[in-house]
């Protein structure tokens, strides 16, 4: 089941250093080089404060994780007001098609935060679905944050 994202009117800072383009990203309060991955994260994530009144303050954005003594890093993962993982957001690029490979790339990190949410989204199309140790249930709307 499809996801529609209301976006909000992008107003970000940009800068520009030899020929690459930076875009500030409030979360990790630094300019990262823009990506069109990065391009749907940022607008994805300021939906998400802007538009469904998320706290930016319990976003955390590409932080590591240990998987089968791998380390990999997921996009961004919403956290409850305990600091309990809430929703793992996982971000491709415009161009790249969600399919299973990207649901079992998201599974991944999923079995270590355990969140009640996983959002799957390249910009363009999004999944969204509640998890839960009996049932897996796909969402057409984004739940409200009122925890």
């Amino acid at each position: 089941m499809k996801l529609v994202i209301q976006y909000p009117e992008p107003d970000f800072k940009y800068k520009e250093t030899t020929g690459l383009r930076y875009i500030f990203d409030v979360f990790r309060k630094k300019y990262i080089r823009l990506s069109p991955e990065e391009w749907v994260r940022q607008n994805l994530l300021r939906a998400l404060v802007q538009v469904y009144n998320y706290p930016a303050g319990l976003i955390a954005v590409e932080k590591e994780l240990k998987i089968n003594q791998l380390k990999r890093r997921y996009d961004a993962v919403v956290y409850d007001r305990e600091r309990n993982p809430w929703m793992l957001i996982e971000c491709k690029a415009p161009h790249i098609v969600l399919n299973e490979a990207t649901l079992m790339q998201t599974l991944h990190y999923y079995r270590q935060l355990q969140c009640p949410y996983v959002l799957i989204s390249n910009g363009q199309t999004n999944f969204l679905a509640a998890i839960d140790s009996q049932s897996f249930t796909w969402l057409d709307r984004i739940p409200a944050y009122d925890l």
